[in-house]
């Protein structure tokens, strides 16, 4: 872990784990990779609450008891940006930040802003650590590659940052910040044309305390800020690059608060920034960035990381206009679909619910029955879905799937399998709000056997919601591994107990215990051992346990495949988790299949259908 100064307090969010222990968390990493498929949860749980430090020695532990690379198995089991933030973390920082130099600089085209980022904010005994371990892994010198793929001032800055020589001495002498204001304005605003050498001597090699000052003073000396002066006086990556210097003299926290939320706001997220960053400081500043990053945003890191749904609150939201746009689209002769779209698929749910009110105050009107009478078909059902609140559109998709002839079993499976507590407690309410009757009643009636005592049990909600109980999660796991004694009903019952009311993390470890017990996935056995809908049921919360995306980007492309259109579903999953989790399920919809989810939805479905779906949908990836 690296280490505070001297009488500062630590800053990280990860700290070293308490009764570490290097060999059983290598034999809990190697059994997370063993067999077919990994257990992501598993390593991710692990890796992540074990300082750099601590890694270190479970990948030496590792290679004693398998003889075997962890970072080269990691790389194998892991792909995509799931690979890349594990593997991250796997590395010592300085060999993580020499790794992203390297991709910065390798290929066509350079990544400026990457260099930018980590030679700006970086301390001269990080600088110098990161020069040896570039050496050290590609045998190359780190300043004749970046002097060899960069030009002009924004390469002179960058050698000087690289020579990792700023000065360090917080006695600060008042004539010297004196001169260094005098030397800028004149090498800037004063003069025709601009001295960029007094600009990169200066703010390349003056200690931050020093530096503070200077800006102090120049702001009070010139009538304006130093970066007012850098953006008139420089261009191009160099501005950028002094820039970032400034910041980070001012604030490296807040510098890295805000390129947080500038990777993170609008639609696509730049993962790769974003890993860099939680990677880098997570031993270092991670607890200033979170709290600086809640006081300029006015929401919490966790909360923007977290949201991963497309559709989000629309900015200068104005219900009485959009009220008045969807009056005069349906007013008159035909409808003007392409209007409804664009006002309803991009707002938040809170927001439609609020248009519905104003729509009713100004037009003395429902909306949703105006909507039902201008709209048909698939585009009908998407609309209307997307203006329910979100616990009674899934309550009115379980009375259907009850409804007539038949059940529709899967819709309830995926509905119940997947929901929270407080979702699944929000649907039982708005049921019985909207049909007087109680889900559970409903649920009885329609269903039976096994399947309908699994089905209850989920529409309880009382999923625990602690952590994982390794002792027992052993028991759980050996309750469910013996498949030979007690008939089928007995091991359904116990599988029930089981997986309808552990936590999900809790339920992560069982399935680890479980491989290591049997040498096979919980998954693999159900579907030996069971059938019917009680098998679906029980593989959809196993699915749902290890990848709640993942689990949604499967069925979404069932949806898809071959002859015919499953709308139904498509619909159904598409309004559910767009304010949720459809980001997510975008990119292991891309992983997994080769395509994009935007690419699939525009090759199976046409006309406005296809419009709406693409705008929740939210870009291609």
């Amino acid at each position: 872990m690296a280490k505070p100064a001297q009488g500062a307090k630590y800053r990280g969010s990860i700290r070293d784990f308490p009764d570490f222990n290097p060999s059983q968390d290598a034999e809990t990493l190697y059994n997370a990779m063993k067999g077919f498929g990994s257990d992501k949860e598993a390593i991710l749980e692990l890796i992540t609450s074990r300082s750099n430090r601590q890694r270190q020695e479970i990948c030496q532990n590792y290679k004693s008891l398998y003889g075997k690379d962890l970072i080269a198995d990691l790389k194998y089991e892991l792909t995509g940006k799931f690979e890349r933030l594990i593997v991250g973390l796997m590395r010592p920082p300085a060999y993580a930040d020499a790794k992203e130099i390297k991709d910065a600089i390798s290929g066509i085209g350079t990544d400026e802003k990457c260099l930018i980022e980590i030679l700006a904010s970086r301390t001269n005994e990080q600088i110098h650590q990161l020069v040896a371990a570039y050496k050290d892994a590609y045998e190359r010198d780190l300043e004749a590659d970046i002097t060899g793929d960069t030009s002009g001032h924004f390469r002179k800055m960058l050698v000087v940052l690289l020579q990792g020589t700023r000065e360090e001495d917080d006695v600060v002498s008042e004539d010297l910040v004196q001169q260094d204001v005098q030397d800028l304005y004149e090498a800037g605003e004063l003069k025709w044309g601009t001295d960029e050498a007094q600009f990169i001597y200066i703010l390349g090699n003056r200690s931050k305390q020093h530096l503070r000052l200077v800006f102090d003073e120049y702001l009070k000396t010139t009538g304006k800020p130093i970066e007012a002066s850098i953006r008139g006086e420089l261009s191009g990556d160099f501005e950028k690059l002094m820039l970032a210097v400034v910041k980070c003299i001012r604030s490296t926290a807040e510098y890295f608060a805000e390129r947080l939320f500038k990777a993170m706001k609008g639609l696509g997220t730049r993962d790769n920034t974003l890993i860099r960053i939680m990677v880098s400081r997570s031993e270092l500043d991670m607890l200033d960035i979170r709290e600086i990053f809640r006081t300029k945003y006015e929401k919490s890191l966790y909360s923007m990381i977290k949201l991963k749904g497309t559709v989000r609150p629309a900015g200068d939201f104005n219900p009485d206009a959009d009220a008045k746009a969807l009056r005069k689209a349906m007013k008159g002769l035909g409808t003007d679909e392409d209007t409804i779209i664009d006002i309803i698929a991009h707002r938040s749910n809170a927001q439609r619910q609020q248009i519905r009110q104003t729509f009713k105050s100004h037009f003395g009107r429902d909306l949703m029955a105006d909507l039902k009478s201008e709209l048909s078909g698939d585009l009908a059902r998407l609309i209307l879905g997307l203006m329910m609140p979100p616990a009674h559109y899934d309550a009115k998709q379980l009375k259907k799937a009850m409804e007539g002839a038949g059940t529709d079993e899967k819709a309830l499976i995926e509905i119940l399998a997947t929901r929270t507590n407080a979702e699944i407690q929000a649907i039982n309410k708005a049921y019985k709000e909207d049909y007087h009757k109680s889900l559970e009643d409903a649920l009885s009636s329609d269903t039976s056997g096994h399947f309908k005592r699994i089905l209850i049990s989920l529409a309880t909600g009382n999923r625990e919601e602690g952590g994982e109980d390794r002792e027992r999660a052993r028991e759980d796991a050996q309750e469910i591994a013996d498949t030979t004694s007690g008939d089928k009903s007995s091991l359904e019952t116990r599988f029930m107990m089981i997986l309808c009311t552990r936590s999900y993390p809790h339920l992560r470890r069982v399935f680890q215990e479980f491989i290591k017990m049997t040498n096979y996935d919980v998954e693999h056995t159900i579907k030996k051992e069971m059938s019917g809908d009680v098998r679906d049921v029980f593989v959809a919360i196993v699915q749902s346990v290890k990848n709640k995306p993942l689990f949604f980007a499967d069925k979404l492309y069932k949806s898809m495949k071959g002859a015919g259109t499953d709308e139904k579903t498509l619909t159904r999953i598409m309004v559910s988790r767009s304010e949720i989790d459809l980001l997510n399920i975008r990119r292991e919809f891309i992983e997994k299949y080769d395509k994009s989810l935007h690419q699939a939805i525009e090759g199976d479905t046409s006309g406005h259908f296809l419009k709406a779906l693409l705008a929740i949908c939210g870009g291609e990836d």
